[in-house]
């Protein structure tokens, strides 16, 4: 089998593939597309995103998923800019993020509870909190801006690792909140490839009835899920703020589609049992490249909405159609009455 074969039998090597191609086709529409400043304005744009699915993959792997992500980060976000201020307490721009972290897992417990401890739907429960997360954020901690933020956040998002001008003459920076994404990957990559309880969330995701036989104690697993995943959730909310300076409860609506899309499209499957962490990062630098240029060509976010769903489509049914086409060989080359 060739090399360009062998890429194409697998969800992420046709990711980056049809990364490359789209590259390709803007590079020659303008030319300035392949440069570095290009490069860094779309990691930072993939920043919130990248650690949002970062969670989301982890459940999926396990086969269930989480559309109450967004809800958990801007809550987490919204309710540690309530309790700073609320106490005017100064601390280290890590206790903010810690803070948030916190919170969101508290979120994805009651999601952990419902799931694997009273075994109830995973679409069905995180819908649910999807709603009761935003509708307590608005009801309970308040609808309005926070613009007037603690010093440190101020500080934190005035620090860059990277800045420099792009063709137009605009200044393009990579911030400090890209070390937060660099952190959750590499934590995210150890848990799921090189722990016990990682090799327990594929074999979940696999099949619940072989990893109950084996011993895997299901619902304590699943509860675990959830929570990590809520402070993953708190993490993206935190970071967002840092990014826009300000806490805005109505952030973050919406973003759960483009989520799971980078997810699903970096190789996870619905059904559960796969995911890995290059493919998810790969699928979420996919769709901020899309989104980012389809909004600098002018076109309307409903057609911005449509290519989203297209890719949710095809990154579902693309690693069905690669089993089945991979079946079929396997059958055809087999030796007549192996």
């Amino acid at each position: 089998m060739s090399s360009v074969s062998r890429i194409l039998a697998t969800p992420q090597g046709v990711v980056f593939l049809t990364a490359l191609l789209f590259a390709l086709v803007l590079s020659l529409l303008n030319p300035a597309f392949f440069t570095p400043a290009t490069l860094i304005d779309l990691l930072r744009n993939s920043l919130v995103t990248g650690i949002f699915a970062l969670g989301v993959m982890m459940v999926l792997a396990s086969g269930g998923i989480d559309v109450s992500c967004t809800a958990i980060g801007a809550f987490a976000m919204y309710a540690t800019m309530k309790i700073i201020l609320g106490i005017d307490f100064d601390m280290p721009i890590i206790g903010y993020f810690l803070l948030s972290a916190a919170i969101g897992a508290g979120l994805g417990l009651l999601n952990g509870i419902l799931i694997g401890g009273l075994g109830l739907p995973t679409l069905i429960v995180t819908l649910g909190t999807l709603s009761l997360y935003r509708g307590a954020l608005l009801t309970f901690l308040g609808t309005t801006y926070i613009t007037a933020v603690p010093r440190k956040v101020i500080t934190f998002a005035r620090s860059v690792l990277v800045r420099m001008e792009n063709a137009v003459g605009q200044m393009v920076s990579l911030p400090y909140s890209f070390l937060v994404l660099l952190f959750v990957a590499i934590g995210v990559a150890v848990l799921m490839n090189f722990t016990m309880f990682g090799r327990k969330i594929y074999a979940i995701g696999g099949s619940e009835e072989a990893a109950a036989r084996i011993g895997i104690r299901i619902r304590r697993v699943k509860v675990l899920i959830y929570v990590i995943a809520g402070a993953i959730a708190g993490l993206a909310g935190m970071t967002h703020l840092t990014l826009s300076r300000m806490a805005n409860p109505f952030d973050l609506v919406g973003m759960e589609l483009n989520v799971i899309a980078a997810v699903v499209l970096g190789g996870a499957r619905i059904t559960g049992g796969h995911g890995t962490v290059v493919g998810t990062l790969l699928g979420v630098f996919v769709i901020t490249m899309i989104n980012t240029t389809l909004l600098m060509a002018g076109v309307p976010s409903y057609w911005q909405k449509f290519v989203i769903g297209c890719l949710i489509v095809v990154g579902t049914g693309l690693p069905i159609l690669i089993d089945r086409f991979a079946r079929h060989r396997e059958r055809i080359s087999r030796p007549i009455g192996a």
